[in-house]
């Protein structure tokens, strides 16, 4: 086990750990702009069409072709079995008011002719209505900030003694910074901001805020050793070093756990799980960093303007 012979001064690199994140959120908002955000029909309502096929499919070639049909826009997944003998093409269709069933019928007659090598064969069609989409996402926007208003208070109260609402918004904000980087990985990498999305960010809402609850727990614990007589910045310094590596023990253990899933997902071919897993990972990665690296080190900057304020002579009348 890794064990810190001494303090590292994350306090004193502060800067470079923020330029670090500033820098990956403006790579994802150049990507949104340029390339735009895919948001799955899950959210915008539309149609997924199901076929089963066999050898090497174009799936480039499918969407052409279902977009030449439908007159809507088309993306493709696919998903294999276990044993490797089903293959899958899932067709998400734009059409938000839903697919007749004579443009099925048109589609699939298309398909299953064009694809005849490939063995193309008709398996489902799902609609998905645009309102449901927008009530699902409006339910788990308000999770969200539900969830993060309930650990400000609950951070807040349980961490009075070093400055509860401090720690509690330094908290919080270090999960909006977990929940960006989710998001940029979504965006730089072209997934569908779907439930996967969803279910990733409220997993790493929790698992981030028990790491940095461990570090304030320790940096109370510290103050109330030490005292007053040292400064913010040791007693940061000191209670992240002593907490780095439960942290990373911690955090490594279920890395390793998603990346043997995404390994799994990428050999088999189960692009669901992989759109959950690999997004997973990054969050895992991001809630150790923002942890680590930023909530105490904004806290200790935080609570030293504030006593430098104190500090500070009245001006003479």
């Amino acid at each position: 086990m890794l064990r810190l012979k001494k303090d590292i001064d994350f306090y004193g690199h502060r800067k470079i750990y923020y330029t670090i994140s500033i820098c990956l959120v403006a790579l994802a908002a150049v990507c949104a702009l340029v390339f735009g955000i895919k948001v799955d029909i899950q959210f915008t309502g539309g149609t997924i069409a199901t076929y089963s096929y066999e050898g090497d499919l174009d799936f480039a070639a499918v969407e052409s072709a279902a977009s030449e049909v439908t007159g809507f826009s088309v993306t493709s997944g696919s998903s294999q079995s276990v044993s490797g003998d089903t293959k899958q093409i899932s067709l998400s269709i734009g059409a938000k008011d839903g697919m007749t069933v004579e443009m099925e019928g048109q589609l699939t007659d298309r398909l299953t002719e064009e694809f005849a090598d490939n063995n193309l064969q008709y398996v489902s069609f799902d609609s998905v209505a645009a309102t449901m989409g927008r009530d699902f996402l409006f339910k788990c926007l308000i999770a969200v900030l539900a969830a993060f208003l309930f650990m400000i208070v609950y951070v807040a109260i349980r961490f009075r003694r070093i400055g509860g609402w401090s720690a509690g918004v330094t908290g919080v904000i270090a999960l909006i910074h977990d929940c960006l980087m989710v998001l940029s990985v979504f965006i730089i990498f072209r997934l569908p901001i779907d439930d996967n999305f969803m279910a990733v960010i409220l997993f790493i809402l929790g698992y981030s805020i028990n790491d940095t609850i461990v570090i304030f727990d320790r940096i109370r614990e510290n103050e109330k050793l030490y005292g007053k007589s040292m400064e913010f910045p040791v007693l940061v310094n000191k209670s992240i070093s002593q907490t780095f590596t439960r942290t990373m023990n911690t955090s490594l253990s279920t890395l390793l756990a998603m990346v043997s899933i995404c390994v799994f997902a990428v050999i088999f071919g189960v692009n669901s799980i992989l759109s959950f897993a690999f997004p997973m990972v990054a969050g895992l990665i991001s809630g150790f960093y923002s942890s680590v690296c930023l909530s105490g080190t904004i806290w200790a900057w935080w609570k030293d303007s504030q006593k430098k304020k104190g500090r500070k002579p009245a001006k003479a009348k």
